[in-house]
């Protein structure tokens, strides 16, 4: 009997699509949800300002005062924030054995997807019930490793990630911070950083990306399972199963998100199909030139994206009404 097999173009371009749709299906819905539960939240500070540091609004005696854009969506601490995540943990993976990171890793990635699932549940259903959906989908992906369960679960978080922090940055500290990190995206890949880590990580069942099995047959298969801890250590002709990056999916749907919020539903489709031609680009690319070998992804989406924001951005997003 023959077994189906589909190129990883596929599934990354599936998984990306139905990661924009869920997205949009969330934005949607959160002015909406604040208002129900009379939540206010700093405004973005405007389309096309980048705030580098938190600033306090000046205030005008009787004058009306607008929130100020929360500390939290200055481009300055987030960089930095990235910076020390990112020695931190090669750090950890350096100095921990793999059988205590294991433990540790597993733990947080299980809170952090539960976290994702509880966000978007949370704006349709009750607390209480997103909640027991969410802790009942962490311990699910906690004790039962198999891929299609990670994979559902990453699908979630990164929609939450993008949601919830879009809604803060404008679509300019967005697309700087997808830049920057293209720009590191790609040394890593080139020096070799990225394929280490994502060895150890792997290695200890918590690789921070999507798994694609090539065979349908082993969307059931176990990420400790010898075929996906070693992936990235195979050469391509002997890969059972390929990876796409999780943020090479979250970072675009921030920048999805904050365009949203900036400049409506339109614009926000508008970048997200630019998005998705970059991501098309990045396994054309790995399969004309590198043969299958390891490349980086943001670049390219990074690219596309950046495009299509500064075609909104001179337009006012007009042009698409």
């Amino acid at each position: 009997m023959r077994i189906a097999r589909f190129k990883p173009i596929f599934w990354g371009a599936l998984f990306f699509l139905i990661a924009l749709v869920l997205t949009f299906i969330t934005i949607v819905r959160e002015n909406p949800f604040l208002e129900e539960q009379n939540i206010t939240l700093p405004p973005q500070a405007g389309p096309t300002i980048v705030q580098w540091w938190p600033t306090e609004t000046p205030t005008t005696p009787g004058v009306p005062q607008q929130p100020s854009p929360s500390p939290a969506s200055t481009l300055g601490p987030i960089l930095i924030y990235f910076a020390v995540a990112i020695v931190v943990l090669a750090i950890i993976l350096f100095i921990v054995p793999v059988s205590v990171l294991r433990l540790i890793l597993r733990a947080i990635f299980a809170l952090l997807f539960a976290w994702g699932i509880f966000i978007f549940f949370v704006l349709w259903i009750p607390a209480a019930a997103a909640l027991a959906i969410a802790v009942v989908a962490g311990v699910i992906w906690y004790l039962i490793p198999r891929v299609w369960i990670h994979d559902i679960v990453m699908i979630f978080a990164m929609v939450s990630v993008g949601a919830v922090f879009g809604r803060f940055l404008t679509p300019w500290t967005s697309m700087i911070i997808i830049l920057i990190l293209a720009i590191y995206d790609f040394l890593a890949v080139r020096f070799g950083f990225m394929i280490w880590m994502a060895k150890k990580l792997s290695d200890a069942y918590t690789l921070p990306a999507f798994v694609l099995p090539q065979a349908m047959s082993e969307w059931n298969a176990k990420l400790k399972q010898s075929s996906v801890t070693r992936l990235v250590e195979e050469t391509p002709s002997e890969r059972e199963f390929s990876i796409l990056g999780g943020g090479d999916v979250g970072f675009p749907l921030l920048l999805v998100t904050s365009t949203y919020f900036a400049y409506g539903f339109t614009s926000a489709i508008f970048v997200a199909g630019f998005s998705f031609i970059g991501l098309i680009c990045v396994y054309w690319i790995q399969s004309a030139f590198l043969k299958g070998k390891p490349m980086p992804g943001l670049p390219p989406i990074a690219a596309l994206s950046l495009i299509a924001l500064l075609i909104v951005t001179f337009t006012g997003g007009a042009f698409l009404y």
